[in-house]
């Protein structure tokens, strides 16, 4: 389990791309602070499983579900993304309670900018809209956020 705080920005030092999976490779610091193999990291989000740690780089395994799923296939060398370490059962969070596990991906429609604030529209799949609540909280790209409106074919965060 995840909170949707972002913990540290990391770069994409390498993606693999197989038959039926990838194999990433993320460059970063503070999330490999006491992070050992087997254990959970949220990247952009989506709950991967450390199988190996080379110095500042952590690699993980990533399935075909998960590639048609997400964003990570179409992740390039050297772009950066969000990384969260997994929840600790005695800590706060202040985001909201993320599993990792990706429903799917939206587009972004349109960009509002009100004053202070920034509107961003997100068209998603007939799937996914029912699934989400006014006013309730959704993870993008692994960032804990609250749904400030929605409609038959988009939602606002």
């Amino acid at each position: 389990m995840f909170t949707g705080i972002v913990e540290e920005t990391g770069i994409v030092d390498g993606l693999e791309l197989n038959s039926n999976s990838a194999l990433i490779k993320i460059r970063a610091e503070k999330v490999l602070e006491g992070t050992k193999t087997g254990d959970s990291i949220a990247v952009n989000g989506v709950c991967l499983t450390v199988t190996d740690i080379k110095g500042s780089t952590f690699i993980a395994d990533v399935m075909a579900e998960t590639m048609r799923r997400t964003n990570l296939g179409s992740l390039k060398k050297g772009q950066k993304v969000n990384l969260e370490r997994a929840m600790a059962a005695d800590c706060r969070f202040g985001g909201h309670i993320v599993s990792g596990h990706i429903d799917g991906t939206g587009v972004i429609s349109k960009i509002r900018d009100e004053q202070n604030a920034k509107w961003i529209y997100i068209k998603a799949p007939a799937g996914i809209l029912r699934l989400i609540v006014q006013k309730g909280s959704i993870a993008i790209d692994g960032i804990s956020l609250t749904v400030a409106d929605l409609d038959d074919e988009s939602f606002a965060v």
